[in-house]
């Protein structure tokens, strides 16, 4: 599993995560994300919608798409299939982990606890997704675990907004978070583009100019 693919996926700071009921709205949702300068989706596993998203967003070739709220190796399997170049699990599974190290793809697993981290790294992982972050602890949370794990990098999803978006993004254990309130399902229902764009393009700002402003 390659930390340039996730890097590439970590750049962008923010990382929308999308769900998807009808997948006739997916370019809506792509027109939108790519516009408002956000080109990156975490389309979840929660419909039977995902597999035809995540294969319109990789067909479209503007956005890098992965795939979220994946639970097994099967769900693995069907999200690379449809064109997923990485995978967002609400939890740590070795199943999944190792699924997606034979398909040379990047994972990001969900921990809370110090012992799924050390179990996470026993499975040669360094960056985890921190999930649900608003239930337990947000960013002081992540913060203190830079103490025991100093070389370790979390992506927080889960009670993240615009009005926190700082306290996270100002950490340096916190190379990018992932947000559902980027594509309301408002708009996506409605293939509203423009509103989409326009909230994209206030967290892109928002997250330039915090990053910027710790450097």
């Amino acid at each position: 599993m390659s930390n340039e693919a996730l890097d590439k996926v970590l750049a962008n700071l923010i990382i929308p995560v999308v769900v998807i009921h009808d997948a006739a709205t997916t370019l809506a949702v792509t027109d939108g994300l790519v516009v408002g300068g956000l080109p990156v989706a975490e389309v979840t596993f929660r419909t039977d919608a995902a597999p035809a998203a995540i294969e319109s967003m990789a067909s479209d070739g503007r956005i890098i798409v992965g795939a979220g709220t994946v639970i097994s190796a099967r769900q693995v399997d069907e999200a690379v299939g449809a064109g997923a170049t990485f995978v967002v699990s609400p939890g740590l599974s070795r199943e999944v982990v190792d699924r997606c190290r034979h398909h040379a793809i990047p994972v990001l697993p969900g921990v809370i606890t110090p012992t799924e981290i050390m179990a996470g790294i026993d499975m040669g992982l360094d960056t985890f997704k921190f999930f649900p972050a608003g239930t337990f602890g947000g960013a002081a949370a992540i913060a203190s675990l830079g103490g025991p794990f100093p070389h370790l990098r979390f992506v927080p999803t889960g009670g993240v907004k615009p009005r926190n978006l700082a306290d996270f993004l100002s950490r340096p254990n916190i190379p990018a978070v992932g947000g559902t309130w980027l594509t309301p399902a408002d708009a996506v229902a409605a293939r509203d583009s423009h509103a989409i764009a326009d909230l994209a393009r206030a967290a892109a700002h928002s997250g330039r100019h915090i990053v910027k402003e710790q450097s």
